[in-house]
């Protein structure tokens, strides 16, 4: 006899479940029908089929419809009897943050891919026409392999699928909680939904409007992939390597822009919610979702190529058939808690590793095989291409794409590697700068190869046609970026001599991007935007690059600590130099501003506290405050979640984030106390109130666990030593460090003391006098640190990114025209 539980609500799972085997049954017939009818040559035979498979498709729709609409009720009801329900929501969430619990577990990501799988195949339905019945066999059985990662069953043993609708009692969670337990039979109580209120909530990081529509989008990016795949493999399938490659063309068009789309909302979600200070940084997950669209983009580069010459249609197979075996494989990575512990938003690993590889490799053998099979038979021109053709160079654009998506893919895939080979490969820490030293040169030659190859015409192109219309805009560009490397300040000191170069190359090429793309419109087009989407698009990537090499480049911390306050130690992840810790209430001098701590408050609603800041500018009348905030992040012991606040400006951004706090709850008193001025030799002995200060000696460009200066740097410090009256000592080191033609004084604090030493300046060089600042804090401080960057000309970037989407969508609207009239 069952027991029942007092105050459960089976009824939703069980719906849940239903819909979950139902979605499994109707993918599966309708992958055979849709086979059935691709095989069949039979019209009337033909056409059951197809209604067949039609309708299993429509079953298959309504039960995810029907999963998504049960998942949603048991979360937004509360329900947290049921695992997903506990495990990523709670009662304190806002109502727009119930649609990021599904997208926090992998459950209810593979549910989200599976809907827009259903979306896009009743548009195919609708529009494919011969091509239907190949190509939603291969969409259908993607639905099939989905729908057996939500199923939750055992077959022979072993566990397919997680599903969402497993109660939490039947994961054996409360068996170490003995409070849940019947103290007479050790079993769990009847009424244990009466101590079980409230759920664990979602991932701080997650509460984001940004996370309510990039995964969505993200999402509906990697499912479309699967359309130009399925044609591809259509194609390989039916023997037509011609008839495939036309509508191919606007599903690869729109899934490389919505893929595109989805990756930038991601990194707009990381500029404002996370504190790495940008907007990406190589994470791996950041790179699964990189690598395809690289390939796809290549692949409609290819596509384009056939259509207009009959060269690289094997190329094109290839890039269509990669990009959704390495969405496959992304999937893989970021599921299977193989990139734990070196991705901060990866999955964490369900036990589904198994089928994940599985999932893999039924996609793979067979794409491959097929590939292989009809290689041979593929129509190609033996003919090299002329190197004056367009085909040419938009060929060699593809295979940089590719060779960049390589190089990024296999850098991610250190830790499979590793683990599979036993090795312990790395690039070392600076992974961020790896990448960016191999990835500007691809962005250096594809920058110059979108500025010229719409000049080219396809076959072959007069060098003296080529040299007239290139010359305008080629010279307008060299003056642009010579002026820019005169005035526009430019840096990447660390990297050395040879990446500035680079860096100068890169703004070449982007500068030539959009101004050739500008001039071909206006004398190539005529000036006809209608069919002007790859030049816009060629544009739009023009300023992108451009934003991230001057926002980047030029990118300056302001936050240098100029307090003498600092809980961070050298070691840490942020550095103590560069992070200012302010004192409530406390005007502090942070270079261009004067930095105020004014205030912090609880918003009951969104439960993050934020920190109120003044920036007030020395120079002129710019004055504004920043918001960073902290929410307190109840999944596990990873502590409070910082989000960053920016000012916005037309010619950059203002970017700050919080990087330890002092105690919010506690009222404490302003520190009122100021700095003493003493002159002092090396060897002299200094007093303060509870004790005296010895100079020992002066070091020039410390390294040691507080600093980590090199030989390149120029900073000059005191040892000092801190002899308190009951006996106990203290170091402190407080210095001047030139940088960038300025001289700042960075203080020490012997915080047990309450004391502040700071070192003025050399007054008197010949004769070793020192002039050293002593000041006695007055009260207990109520602090915080925080990090602040200058992002200049950041809205380059995000214009770029809408001009991109714009031209793509441009591109997408002329080829569906161009086949509406082919019919």
């Amino acid at each position: 006899m069952l027991m029942e539980f007092i105050g459960e609500h089976l009824l939703p799972g069980q719906i849940g479940h239903f819909f979950a085997i139902l979605s499994l049954v109707a993918s599966l017939i309708a992958t055979i029908a849709f086979y059935k009818a691709t095989n069949t040559i039979e019209l009337t035979d033909k056409k059951g089929w197809l209604r067949i498979a039609r309708f299993s498709f429509l079953l298959e729709t309504i039960s995810v419809l029907a999963i998504f609409a049960t998942l949603y009720y048991i979360i937004s009801s509360h329900l947290f009897e049921y695992k997903y329900a506990w495990q990523h929501s709670s009662r304190a969430l806002q109502v727009e943050y119930l649609l990021s619990c599904f997208w926090e577990g992998q459950e209810g990501s593979f549910m989200l891919w599976s809907f827009w799988h259903c979306v896009l195949g009743w548009i195919l339905i609708w529009k494919a026409k011969v091509w239907e019945a190949p190509v939603m066999t291969v969409v259908s059985f993607a639905q099939f392999c989905l729908a057996t990662m939500l199923v939750g069953l055992y077959f022979f043993g072993s566990k397919v699928g997680s599903s969402p609708f497993i109660l939490l009692r039947h994961e054996n969670f409360f068996d170490s909680a003995p409070v849940f337990l019947d103290s007479a039979t050790g079993l769990l109580r009847k009424d244990y939904l009466s101590l079980w209120q409230d759920g664990n909530g979602l991932n701080a990081l997650l509460q984001n409007y940004w996370m309510v529509i990039h995964p969505p989008v993200l999402f509906l990016g990697f499912a479309s992939t699967i359309v130009p795949f399925a044609y591809a493999i259509a194609g390989l399938w039916k023997k037509d390597h011609i008839g495939w490659s036309r509508p191919a063309i606007p599903w690869a068009t729109f899934s490389a822009g919505i893929l595109g789309v989805g990756i930038m909302m991601g990194a707009a979600w990381a500029y404002e919610s996370l504190t790495f200070g940008g907007y990406w940084a190589w994470d791996p997950v950041e790179n699964a979702s990189l690598v395809p669209w690289l390939v796809l983009i290549g692949g409609l580069h290819t596509n384009l190529i056939y259509r207009s010459t009959g060269y690289s249609l094997k190329s094109t197979y290839t890039f269509y058939i990669l990009t959704f075996l390495l969405i496959l494989y992304s999937t893989f990575l970021t599921r299977s808690g193989v990139l734990g512990d070196t991705s901060v938003h990866a999955f964490t690993d369900l036990g589904m590793n198994v089928q994940l590889v599985v999932f893999m490799l039924v996609f793979i053998i067979p794409s491959v095989c097929l590939f292989v099979s009809r290689y041979k038979k593929i129509p190609t021109i033996v003919k090299e291409e002329n190197t004056y053709s367009r085909e040419f160079w938009m060929f060699i654009g593809s295979l940089v794409f590719f060779l960049s998506a390589l190089v990024i893919i296999i850098i991610t895939s250190l830790p499979v590697i590793n683990k599979i080979l036993g090795t312990n490969w790395a690039v070392g820490d600076d992974m961020e700068g790896f990448h960016n030293q191999v990835q500007i040169f691809v962005a250096i030659i594809v920058g110059v190869l979108t500025a010229f190859t719409q000049y080219l015409k396809y076959k072959n192109t007069q060098r003296a046609y080529l040299i007239k219309k290139l010359a305008v805009p080629t010279i307008i560009a060299v003056l642009a970026t010579i002026a820019i490397i005169i005035w526009g300040g430019i840096q990447y000191d660390k990297k050395g001599p040879g990446f500035l170069v680079a860096i100068h190359m890169g703004v070449f090429a982007a500068l030539y991007a959009v101004i050739a793309n500008l001039s071909y419109i206006w004398i190539g087009l005529k000036g006809k935007l209608k069919i002007a989407g790859a030049s816009v698009a060629h544009i739009g990537f023009g300023l992108v690059l451009l934003g991230i090499l001057i926002s980047s480049s030029k990118k300056s911390v302001l936050s240098h600590n100029t307090t003498g306050m600092s809980p961070l130690k050298m070691g840490d992840k942020e550095s103590p130099l560069e992070n200012i810790t302010l004192i409530k209430g406390l005007s502090t001098d942070m270079g261009k501003y004067m930095v105020t701590y004014i205030k912090d408050s609880l918003n009951p609603r969104d439960r993050k506290r934020y920190y109120e800041i003044s920036f007030k500018s020395k120079q002129g009348d710019d004055h504004f405050n920043l918001y960073p905030d902290i929410i307190e992040n109840n999944k596990g012991a990873e502590g409070a979640a910082a989000n960053p606040s920016a000012k916005h400006y037309l010619n950059k951004d203002i970017f700050a984030y919080l990087t330890f706090l002092g105690d919010p709850e506690k009222i404490k008193a302003a520190d009122t106390a100021t700095f003493k001025s003493m002159s002092a030799h090396v060897g002299d002995t200094l007093y303060y109130s509870k004790g005296l200060i010895v100079v020992n000696d002066v070091t020039v460009n410390p390294s040691n666990s507080k600093y980590n200066f090199t030989q390149a740097d120029t900073a000059i410090a005191l040892n000092m030593t801190v002899v308190a009256q009951n006996g106990n000592r203290f170091v402190a080191q407080p210095l001047l460090q030139v940088k960038n033609g300025l001289i700042y004084s960075i203080p020490d604090t012997v915080m047990a003391q309450s004391l502040i030493l700071q070192f003025g300046q050399v007054k008197d060089q010949s004769q070793g006098l020192l002039e050293i600042g002593v000041k006695e804090s007055t009260a207990v401080l109520d602090f915080v640190t925080l990090k602040v960057y200058e992002f200049p000309f950041i809205n380059v970037l995000w214009l770029g990114i809408l001009v991109m989407v714009t031209g793509i969508a441009m591109s997408i609207v002329q080829r569906v025209k161009q086949l509406r009239r082919v019919g």
